[in-house]
Parts: structure tokens; C-alpha cells; sequence
């Protein structure tokens, strides 16, 4: 399906101003009523609210049939922008660099459509997610009392990929996420002075073997069902100061395993480190999990459905290099509906995802509502 010129043209500006304003996971208000505007006057049900900052457009058809959810994210990175687009980011330290401007214009797109034709049957709902970026997203959203009126019995969503030649697509069924978690593990002991410090407790020496212990959990290597990787990424060790043994310890890791039951196995051996090493040294630990993302996982049929509509729209696809090591929030919708996600090319050159001088193609978003037009009318007609 083609969307008229000046669709494509509101759809563009739309994007522009979004970017123009972005705001990380859990602050998007501003960002969702922009949406809930661009959606007024389409005639959907519209349920805000959702997860916290989440917005859902419901198109019904008054006749049953199968439900079909497709997901855009809301929320920006705290990334500085150093790209010169005329619609750079107007906030400092804030930036839509990994696209999600871009799958929001997509969307609303989709619902321009669906408001000029509404599906033979059954409904379709529109979800903007919060969140993705931390993984808490789609949890909250699906923990909202009010998402199970809006559970569906299909869920799809895109996201663009730099490294992907313009005009291609990767798909592929069964893992196209790890699952993956970030761990922070604090230490409490006591301080004491430099020149003394056997007078104190010091997390330094249990530290300096978790590091290298944490590290040997997960090497990493070509992403399969036995892939693993443990990454160290912060670790501070009380004040910066010469006279001062230190008292307290910061130390982050993120997990990533090709499955959330390997993840899980993962953490447990992490905290069951962290607990020995603890007790070791007589020191106090506290343990919390941040940035959780389950597993993503294609369904079969979803890819089949996913395959028909990228022929029918004549964007070549291949496996590439799925499963892909980075995570995605929307792995959670695949334990209510069959759920899948493909990945548009952004160019082969393009900046990387979350490089700070990013910016998402507006040459895809018509290729991307042609997309989920094409997925909508194969199961509503």
C-alpha cells in the first residue's frame, strides 16, 4: 500500500518533532500525549496511562475475528547528539538514537491507514510502548490490569538496523534476542586510614576476584543455544581520596545468554560469588537486578507472516546474523501472543544504533507501514 505524499510529508514532520524532543524510559508524557495528538480524529478507542507512560489505539472492526497487536517504543537514550540534523535534539544529554522517533511515525502511519479502511474483521491494536530501553517496559505494560482487555493474539513490531543495506530486511524464526540482565552488587564494609588499614574492611580484595571470577561465567563467543557472556561494566571502590582504606564497593555486571533459563542459571551463579566472597571478607552485600530483558523469540507462524508480507512488498530478506546479541523488550509479548520482529535495513554505512550521531532514515517509514498494512490485511482482510 502507498501512502499519499503529503501522508508521508506529516508523517516526516512528525518524526522531526519528536526527536526534536526526546525523553528517556520513564518520562515520556510529554511524548505520549504528541502521540495521542497525531492520533486524534481517527476514530480509535485510545487507553493512555499504560505501563506508565504507554499508549494503545484500538481499530475495531465490530465483527470477531483474530486481534492483531503491532508496537512502537517511546522513549530516547541519555545519549548527547552530535549529528547536525535541522531537527536535532533541544535537550542536552537526551537523544532518539536508536530510532524509536522513527517507529512511532511508522505506526501512526499505520493507524492512517487503518482509520481510512478498517480491518473486514476482527481489531488491530496499536502500541506504544515505554520504556524498552531498561526492559521495564513491556512488563509494565503487560502487568497493567487494564492490558488484558488488549492482549491480541498476534504481536508484531520492527526496529531498524544499521549495518543492513536500505531496502533489505533480516528475519529469521525461533531466537533473534539474547535475554540479558544487569546485576549490581554492593559491598558494605569499614573504612579505616590508609596507614592502618587492617583497622577496617575492605571490599578491595573480594572485588579484585570477583572481576576476573564474574568475567569467566560468560566468554562470550558466536551467539548459540550455549552462548554466554558476562561484562563487567562499572566498579567503584569507595571515595576517591589517599587516606582512606576503603569501606564500600560498587560492582555492576550484565548477563546475556541465549535464553532466559540460562540467564537465570547465570545470575544465580553470580550472586552465589558475590555471597561467598561477602562472607569471605565479613563484609555486608546487598544484590538488585536492573535492565531485565527476557529472550526474543520468533513464532513460526508469525514468521511466515512476516516473510508473505516483506515478498509482497518487495523488500529482500535474509537470515543475516540472528540471534543478535543485544536484547529487546519486546521478548515479553511472546508469552501472550505469537509474536514476531524484523529488522529493516538503515544502510550499510549507516551510524550504529545509539552512536551519538545517529538518526533514523525517513526513506523507511513508508516501506515500514507498507509492512504492517500487508501483516494486517493477511489475517483481518
Amino acid at each position: 500500500m502507498t501512502l499519499p505524499a503529503h501522508d508521508l510529508e506529516s508523517l516526516m514532520a512528525l518524526r522531526h518533532a519528536l526527536h526534536r524532543h526526546p525523553e528517556i524510559s520513564g518520562a515520556e508524557h510529554a511524548t505520549a500525549k504528541q502521540i495521542v495528538a497525531a492520533l486524534d480524529s481517527m476514530g480509535a478507542e485510545i487507553v493512555t496511562g499504560l505501563g506508565g507512560a504507554g499508549v494503545a489505539a484500538v481499530f475495531g472492526s465490530g465483527r470477531p475475528g483474530p486481534s492483531v497487536m503491532f508496537r512502537a517504543e517511546l522513549d530516547a537514550l541519555p545519549i548527547l547528539e552530535t549529528g547536525t540534523p535541522p531537527w536535532r535534539s533541544t535537550v542536552d544529554g537526551r537523544g532518539h538514537l536508536c530510532g524509536h522517533d522513527g517507529h512511532m511515525a511508522i505506526l501512526t502511519g499505520l493507524a492512517r491507514v487503518l482509520a481510512r479502511r478498517a480491518p473486514a474483521r476482527g481489531r488491530v491494536v496499536l502500541l506504544y510502548q515505554p520504556a524498552e530501553e531498561t526492559g521495564a517496559g513491556a512488563r509494565a505494560v503487560i502487568a497493567d490490569p487494564r492490558f488484558a482487555a488488549l492482549a491480541c493474539d498476534w504481536a508484531f513490531a520492527l526496529h531498524n538496523m544499521p549495518g543492513v543495506a536500505q531496502g533489505a530486511a533480516v528475519l529469521a524464526p525461533g531466537p533473534v534476542n539474547c535475554a540479558s540482565l544487569g546485576l549490581v552488587m554492593t559491598l558494605h564494609g569499614k573504612t579505616s586510614h590508609a596507614s592502618v588499614p587492617e583497622a577496617g574492611v575492605s571490599p578491595a580484595p573480594a572485588v579484585a576476584r570477583l572481576i576476573p571470577a564474574l568475567a569467566a561465567l560468560g566468554p562470550g563467543g558466536p551467539v548459540g543455544p550455549e552462548y554466554r557472556l558476562a561484562t563487567v561494566t562499572h566498579v567503584r571502590l569507595g571515595e576517591r581520596a589517599l587516606g582512606i582504606a576503603p569501606g564500600w564497593a560498587e560492582l555492576l555486571v550484565t548477563l546475556r545468554a541465549s535464553d532466559d533459563s540460562a540467564l537465570e542459571a547465570m545470575r544465580g551463579a553470580a550472586q552465589d560469588m558475590a555471597r561467598a566472597e561477602a562472607d569471605k571478607a565479613g563484609l555486608r552485600l546487598e544484590l538488585h537486578v536492573e535492565d531485565h530483558f527476557a529472550a526474543c523469540h520468533n513464532h513460526p507462524e508469525a514468521t511466515e507472516i512476516l516473510a508473505r508480507a516483506l515478498d509482497g512488498c518487495g523488500i529482500a530478506h535474509e537470515r543475516g546474523d540472528l540471534p543478535m546479541r543485544a536484547s529487546e523488550d519486546f521478548g515479553l509479548f511472546g508469552t501472550v501472543s505469537k509474536a514476531g520482529m524484523v529488522f529493516l535495513g538503515a544502510g550499510e554505512a549507516h551510524p550504529m544504533l545509539h552512536n551519538p550521531d545517529y538518526d533514523f532514515p525517513d526513506s523507511l517509514i513508508a516501506p515500514g507501514v507498507a509492512l504492517f498494512s500487508d501483516i494486517a490485511e493477511q489475517i483481518l482482510g
